[in-house]
């Protein structure tokens, strides 16, 4: 068995590099800075107790990997860039091959099933951080992250078990999930306050705007007919398995995945395929979604006008989301 991840920031890095510690074949396809630094000078893992520098082999495209039928791939691409991504896997020749869709959202799922027989969802519990190319860290003790993986739109199977206990070697706590796309839509309640944080700065106060998106988004929900698990600090395995540290010998948390992204001077954020699926629910089943709907405008203002996080007080963010 080998794995191969397609898309080597914060988790893909993460990952790649757990994996190649425990012995387990991997292969990355990278792009820009961070390929030219893990084929230079190869991929550095910092967490707690660990600080490696491992030759994890990467390509920059699917077209240059020899795929195996017992290959097994883990998207960890932002979502914006997931279409494109499943049509390099097709040209490559990618057929049968399980597809884990290692991202934030619901969206990838539906997108990679469309194209491929064998998608599987995976909801990733996992403080990471890239900034600097060949270098990605993880803030949690004793394990690396927790995830939960299913087979898309429900069920498990042999592939969620073989990637589970990959996953497990590699110190990542892995859980099968008969309906993993319910954990996935947990984490997606976390995550709808990554624009806020990104915006205002990753300590800001959000006033109530936190409480009503998560009001909008539970609403939404609840008309469409989806159910959720919450998978936030009241799931008891967090306690035991992803203890949380501020910082590491050098390296400080800069917030989550959105806040990398405007730090990086990243031109689109994934904040579409987060508040945005709020807001696309909302429009499908009648409920009215205004905060969520206006936070993706933020978030394309943010990219637009090179906005970094904190750059914006909350009276010029409520400015911003006023219709």
């Amino acid at each position: 068995m080998r794995v191969v991840i397609y898309g080597v920031g914060a988790i893909g890095g993460v990952v790649a590099a757990a994996l190649d510690r425990a012995g387990i074949e991997t292969i990355g396809i990278a792009r820009g800075a961070m390929l030219a630094a893990m084929q230079d000078t190869g991929l550095r893992l910092r967490a707690p107790g660990i600080d490696e520098l491992r030759d994890v082999p990467a390509v920059a495209s699917p077209a240059e990997v020899d795929w195996r039928a017992d290959d097994m791939i883990l998207l960890c691409m932002k979502s914006q860039d997931t279409q494109g991504a499943l049509e390099d896997l097709r040209a490559a020749g990618v057929h049968d091959q399980p597809i884990f869709c290692a991202q934030n959202g619901v969206a990838n799922e539906r997108a990679a099933l469309r194209m491929f027989p064998n998608v599987h969802g995976v909801t990733v519990m996992m403080p990471a951080l890239y900034l600097v190319p060949g270098e990605v860290a993880v803030f949690t003790e004793p394990k690396l992250g927790i995830f939960d993986l299913g087979r898309y739109p429900g069920g498990t199977d042999h592939d969620d078990r073989r990637m589970a206990e990959a996953l497990e070697a590699a110190n990542i706590g892995a859980f099968t999930h008969e309906n993993v796309m319910a954990s996935k839509r947990g984490k997606l309640l976390l995550n709808l306050v990554n624009i806020l944080k990104a915006t205002l700065g990753n300590s800001a106060d959000p006033g109530p705007l936190k409480t009503a998106i998560r009001a909008e988004a539970e609403a939404v929900y609840r008309a469409a007919g989806l159910d959720w698990v919450e998978v936030d600090d009241s799931d008891p395995r967090r306690g035991e398995m992803m203890r949380p540290v501020d910082a590491l010998p050098g390296v400080a948390r800069v917030g989550g995945s959105t806040n990398q992204s405007l730090l990086r001077g990243a031109t689109r954020l994934e904040t579409d395929y987060l508040n945005g699926e709020i807001a696309l629910l909302g429009r499908l089943h009648g409920v009215p979604t205004p905060v969520n709907a206006a936070l993706c405008r933020v978030a394309d203002h943010l990219t637009r006008s090179a906005l970094k996080p904190g750059d914006l007080s909350l009276s010029q963010l409520e400015a911003l989301l006023s219709p």
